[in-house]
């Protein structure tokens, strides 16, 4: 895996070095911030009624009122954001012809993925990792189940994880960043939807489809649940189009 390290080091200048990322960090976190707040708000709402009814008091449960419904509403955030951030990753290089000097170095095709991968993922997770402030805060008030929250932020790697593998395939399709990014939404949103055609199914490809559905596998990270199938669905998932975007990219390479 030679040249992983430079690559990774590159791509994280470049994130940080671009506006890019703090204008895609700041509408990130002002989303996230208020389906936290308005969580919260209807959260803090039921609680003085059950200060005055004991039967709502029985039935609040910050994990599925609270926290349950933040993962989810951030990782449909995620799902409208990755897209900008993997536009320019493979595309830039293409339209900047600097995409074949780089491949020419002496650095394996492997190396040169995998930084710019781990580069973008870790500059998602530090924009995810923004929230958490919010969560502590939050446990100051009421007590939290913290596994579940380390369960969530599990799930909301792994789905990043994924997103990203899938974005920068796209990213090498095209020299243009906005067909980039529409390819990669297009592609992630029919992974997300697919789970909802499986009521026209039969029983055996309804399976199939719940199965292939990437959110149906964050559902129960969002639960505080970690099911080693899960894990692995979201392991071959990036793997998969990870190793088809260096197929293409050793294509090109042979097409000249």
């Amino acid at each position: 895996m030679a040249g992983f390290k430079p690559v990774y080091r590159k791509e994280l200048y470049s994130f940080f070095a671009s506006p890019t990322f703090y204008v895609v960090a700041l509408i990130f976190l002002i989303i996230a911030g208020y389906f936290f707040f308005s969580a919260v708000s209807y959260y803090n709402i039921l609680s003085f009624q059950g200060m005055q009814n004991p039967m709502w008091r029985e039935q609040l449960n910050p994990t599925e009122m609270v926290l349950r419904p933040f993962f989810m509403d951030i990782s449909v955030i995620m799902l409208l954001v990755c897209p900008l951030l993997t536009m320019r990753v493979l595309a830039e290089e293409r339209k900047t012809n600097t995409s074949e000097l780089l491949f020419t170095y002496p650095l394996s095709d492997t190396g040169v993925l995998l930084g710019k991968f781990l580069a973008t993922l870790s500059v998602l997770f530090i924009i995810i990792l923004g929230t958490l402030p919010s969560l502590i805060y939050f446990g100051t008030l009421t007590p939290l189940r913290w596994q579940i929250v380390g369960a969530g932020y599990l799930g909301l790697f792994l789905l990043a994880a994924a997103f990203i593998s899938l974005g920068i395939l796209a990213s090498s399709l095209t020299e243009n960043q906005i067909i980039a990014a529409v390819i990669a939404f297009g592609a992630l949103l029919l992974f997300w939807v697919i789970g909802w055609s499986k009521a026209f199914t039969g029983p055996q490809m309804a399976r199939f489809i719940n199965y292939i559905s990437i959110i149906n596998h964050f559902e129960n990270f969002a639960k505080g649940v970690i099911d080693i199938r899960d894990v692995v669905y979201y392991v071959v998932f990036s793997t998969f189009f990870l190793f088809l975007t260096l197929r293409f990219l050793e294509s090109q390479r042979w097409r000249g």
